[in-house]
C-alpha cells in the first residue's frame, strides 16, 4: 500500500506537468513595433549591471527606455552607470529606504513612478535578456490582452554543486504541481505564480492594484505580486522565457542558502502548508527510491515516473542532467531548507538579504 500511494504522489506532477507544458511556451513577437520601459533596482551590482544594460539597450525591433535605480550602492556601480553614454538609459538615487518596506519592493515601486510608459518590464540586475526578448514580452502582452502581469522563467545558470541541486526544482514544482489550465479560467489569488526576476505589466492595472506598494514588507515577490494583482481582480499569466533570458541566481552555497530560506515563508514554508509539501515531494520523490530495493513494482514504476518528470523537464529547459538524476536528494535538501527557515522564522530570527535584516514573513 506504501509503494501504491508514493506512485500516485509520483505519477500526479507526470500527468500535471505533460498538461502544463502545452500551455507553458515561449511568446511570439509583437506584430506591432513596441514601447517598453524597462526598470532594474541595482544595489551593489558592479559585476552584474554593466553587461544587464547592454543587453537590455541591444533589443531590437522595440523602442525602450532603461530605468536603473542605483539602491544606496557601496561599491563601483554608480561610477559604472555613469560611464556608459546612451540616452536611452537614465539613472536615478534611491531615497531612504521607509520602515515596513524592504528594499526590492521599494526601489520597484520608486522605478514604476518614474515612467508613464503602459509596459513596464521589471528585470534583476542579473538578468541577461536576449536581443529579441522584449518585443516577444509585448507580444505576450498584445496576444493576451487579459493580462495585466506576466511573468517569465529564465533559463538558470547553474555551476555549484549546490545550485544544480536545487534551482532546477523551481520548474519542476512550477509545472508538477500548479495548474495551469485553472491558472488560466480562475482570478484566484492562490494561482498567482511568477518569477521575481522578470515581469511585465501593464501601467494601469499596476497602479489599481497598489503595485509594489501592495506587498511593500514582502521578501518574495515571485509569488506575492501576481497574487496581490489578482486579490485586485486582474489576471496575471505565465511564459517561457527559457530563450529570452538568463540569470545565474546565485554564485556559492552561502547565497543560495540565504536567498531561499529568505523567499521561504511567503511559499512553502509555512506552518499548514509545509506538512503537506513535505508529504507530496517526501512521498512522491524520495519514498519510491527507498522502496524501490525490495523489488516492488509500483516503488520502481514511481522512481521512473520521478525521474522520467525531471529528466523531460532538463532536456526541455537545458538544465543539468546531474540534477535530474540526483532528484531524490534534490528534493530531501529542498525539504530541509523549507523546514529550517520554518524554524527560523518561529524563533523570531530576522531573514537577512543585500546587508538589510527583516522580520521572517509569514
Amino acid at each position: 500500500m506504501l509503494a501504491d500511494i508514493a506512485l500516485a504522489l509520483a505519477a500526479l506532477p507526470l500527468l500535471l506537468a505533460a498538461d502544463n507544458l502545452r500551455r507553458y511556451r515561449t511568446p511570439e513577437a509583437a506584430a506591432a513595433r513596441a514601447t517598453v520601459a524597462v526598470l532594474i533596482p541595482a544595489r551593489n551590482e558592479e559585476r552584474n549591471i554593466e553587461e544587464a544594460v547592454a543587453c537590455v539597450l541591444a533589443n531590437r525591433d522595440v523602442d525602450v527606455t532603461l530605468h536603473v535605480l542605483d539602491d544606496s550602492s557601496t561599491d563601483r556601480t554608480p561610477e559604472i552607470l555613469a560611464a556608459i553614454a546612451d540616452p536611452r538609459l537614465r539613472v536615478a538615487q534611491a531615497p531612504p529606504l521607509p520602515p515596513g518596506w524592504s528594499g526590492k519592493q521599494h526601489a520597484c515601486a520608486t522605478l514604476a513612478s518614474l515612467t508613464d510608459a503602459e509596459l513596464m518590464v521589471f528585470v534583476d540586475a542579473d538578468v541577461r535578456l536576449a536581443p529579441d526578448a522584449l518585443t516577444r514580452i509585448a507580444g505576450y502582452m498584445e496576444r493576451h490582452p487579459e493580462m495585466a502581469l506576466a511573468s517569465g522563467f529564465p533559463r538558470q545558470i547553474t555551476i555549484t554543486w549546490s545550485e544544480k541541486l536545487l534551482l532546477p526544482l523551481i520548474h519542476f514544482l512550477l509545472l508538477g504541481y500548479l495548474p495551469m489550465a485553472q491558472m488560466e479560467r480562475s482570478p484566484s489569488p492562490g494561482f498567482g505564480a511568477g518569477c521575481g526576476q522578470l515581469f511585465v505589466a501593464r501601467r494601469t492595472p499596476y497602479r489599481a492594484a497598489g503595485g509594489h506598494a501592495a506587498i511593500r514588507a514582502s521578501l518574495h515577490d515571485g509569488v506575492t505580486l501576481p497574487r496581490a494583482f489578482r486579490r485586485s481582480g486582474f489576471r496575471t499569466g505565465l511564459f517561457d522565457a527559457t530563450t529570452l533570458a538568463s540569470c545565474r541566481m546565485y554564485d556559492n552555497s552561502a547565497s543560495l542558502w540565504e536567498g531561499l530560506t529568505k523567499n521561504a515563508t511567503e511559499g512553502m514554508a509555512k506552518p499548514l502548508a509545509l506538512p503537506i509539501w513535505s508529504a507530496l515531494l517526501a512521498g512522491g520523490h524520495v519514498l519510491p527510491f527507498l522502496l524501490a530495493p525490495a523489488g516492488s513494482m509500483a516503488a520502481i514504476a514511481a522512481c521512473a515516473c520521478s525521474l522520467g518528470l525531471r529528466f523531460a523537464l532538463a532536456a526541455r529547459f537545458r538544465q543539468s542532467w546531474l540534477s535530474a538524476a540526483l532528484h531524490p536528494i534534490g528534493v530531501l535538501a529542498l525539504l530541509i531548507v523549507q523546514w529550517a527557515a520554518l524554524i527560523r522564522a518561529a524563533r523570531g530570527r530576522p531573514a537577512t538579504w543585500r546587508g538589510r535584516a527583516y522580520p521572517a514573513q509569514g
